[in-house]
C-alpha cells in the first residue's frame, strides 16, 4: 500500500478475461493475490530464506474486484481478504479449510480477534482465515491547515469549508463506516433502511468536497505531500509514513463519533495451483512473531500473532495506539461481514455517490 516499500512484483490485467497475471523478479510458484506494498520481503523472511526466491504476487484494489477476478478464472494459491468479505469468499467455495497443525504459531492469534463470530474459525470448528494485521481507518489532517477543535468531529468530511480538499478511499467499506459512524451506529450488521438512506445522503455531502477517491497510498501520499487535500479518511500507514517523512500530519483515533477497526488475514484458495507445502509455509512465515516489529512500525497495523506484539517495547504500541485492546475497539465501529443484500446496496449506492448522483 505504500510508495516507500520495495516492489518487487508487477500485476497486469488481461484484457479480455478481467483475469490479473502477476510478474516478479525471480518470482516463485506460489501465487499471492494481494494488497500493494505487501510484497515487502520482510514480511515473510523465512519463506524467501528457504525458497531463494520472492513468491509471485498479484494485486487488487479493493476485494470486491478481487472476488470478481477470481469468479473469472483467475487463479492464486494465497489471498488476502479483510474480515467483511471472508464469508462471501467462503460461501462461494472459493477457500478451503487451513490445516491448523501446517501453521505455527496458530495458538498465538490475537485471542479478541480469534473470538470474532464467524470469522477466522467456524461454527463446525473449521478454520478458514488466519488474522495478519488489524488497524483503523480514521481522521488524518494536516495540522498546517486544520486545527485539532475542528477535527473533532467527522463530520468536518461534509464541511463546505473543505470543498475539494477532502480525499476518501474508493472503497465502499471504509465508506460506509465513515458514514454509519456519523449517523451514530457502531454496529452496521443491523442497519435499518432509514440508517442507510442517512448514511448514503452524508456520503453524498461528503462528495461535494471529494477531490478524488484515493485508491492505494501512492496516490494518497502524493496528494498530501502536494499540498492537495487537507483531510483524509485513512489507514494507519499513511499516518506512518508521512509523518516519518516530517509532514504536518495528524491522527485523531479519538473523534466524537469513534473509528473504524478492520482486520485481514490470509487465506488459501480452493483451486490453488501451486504447491500446499509452499502455501503453508508462506503462512508459517508472515505469521512469525519476529514479523510483528517490522509491521507495527513500518506499517503503524498491529499483527495477528499475539505473542509477537507482546515482545514489542511498549512504547512503541502505545504511539501506535496497540498498547489497550480493550481501549482501542472502545467507540469503534468493526468491519464485520454484513448481509449479502445490504452490501450489494451499498456497492451499487456507492457507485451512484461517485458518479454524482
Amino acid at each position: 500500500m505504500t510508495s516507500v516499500l520495495r516492489r518487487l512484483a508487477l500485476a497486469t490485467v488481461c484484457m479480455g478475461t478481467g483475469a490479473v497475471h502477476a510478474l516478479a523478479e525471480g518470482g516463485g510458484d506460489l501465487v499471492v493475490f494481494d494488497w500493494s506494498g505487501y510484497e515487502d520481503p520482510l514480511l515473510h523472511p523465512a519463506y524467501t530464506t528457504k525458497y531463494g526466491a520472492e513468491p509471485t504476487f498479484a494485486f487488487f484494489g479493493d476485494e470486491d474486484e478481487a472476488f470478481e477476478k477470481m469468479r473469472a478464472g483467475f487463479k492464486a494459491d494465497i489471498a488476502h481478504p479483510c474480515s467483511q468479505s471472508v464469508v462471501k469468499w467462503r460461501e462461494a467455495g472459493m477457500l478451503q479449510p487451513l490445516d491448523t497443525s501446517r501453521i505455527a504459531g496458530w495458538k498465538d492469534l490475537n485471542p479478541g480477534i480469534m473470538a470474532m463470530k464467524d470469522l477466522a474459525v467456524t461454527a463446525d470448528g473449521k478454520a478458514w482465515f488466519m488474522p495478519f494485521d488489524w488497524g483503523n481507518t480514521s481522521l488524518l489532517y494536516r495540522t498546517d491547515k486544520v486545527t485539532a477543535d475542528e477535527a473533532q468531529s467527522l463530520r468536518i468530511f461534509a464541511d463546505p469549508k473543505y470543498s475539494g480538499r477532502v480525499t476518501i478511499g474508493d472503497n465502499v467499506d471504509d465508506a460506509y463506516a465513515l458514514a454509519s459512524l456519523v449517523i451514530g451506529l457502531k454496529d452496521w450488521t443491523k442497519m435499518t433502511d432509514e440508517q442507510f438512506s442517512q448514511a448514503s445522503a452524508f456520503l453524498r455531502d461528503v462528495h461535494k468536497n471529494v477531490r478524488f477517491y484515493w485508491t492505494d497510498d501512492t496516490d494518497l501520499n502524493q496528494a498530501f505531500t502536494g499540498n492537495e487535500v487537507d483531510l483524509v479518511w485513512g489507514w494507519n500507514e499513511t499516518y506512518v509514513t508521512l509523518k516519518g517523512q516530517g509532514l504536518p500530519i495528524a491522527m485523531n483515533r479519538d473523534s466524537k463519533e469513534g473509528i473504524s477497526t478492520w482486520v485481514c488475514g490470509y487465506v488459501v484458495m480452493k483451486d490453488a495451483p501451486g504447491k500446499l507445502d509452499e502455501a503453508y509455509d508462506f503462512l508459517n512465515a508472515v505469521n512469525a512473531p519476529a514479523v510483528s516489529d517490522y509491521l507495527v512500525k513500518t506499517f503503524g497495523y498491529g499483527h495477528g500473532n499475539g505473542a509477537g506484539m507482546a515482545a514489542i517495547d511498549h512504547k512503541v504500541l502505545a504511539d501506535r495506539g496497540f498498547d489497550n485492546l480493550d481501549k482501542f475497539l472502545d467507540k469503534t465501529l468493526f468491519q464485520q461481514p454484513v448481509a449479502p443484500e445490504l452490501k450489494q446496496r451499498m456497492v451499487a449506492e456507492f457507485e451512484k455517490i461517485k458518479a454524482g448522483y
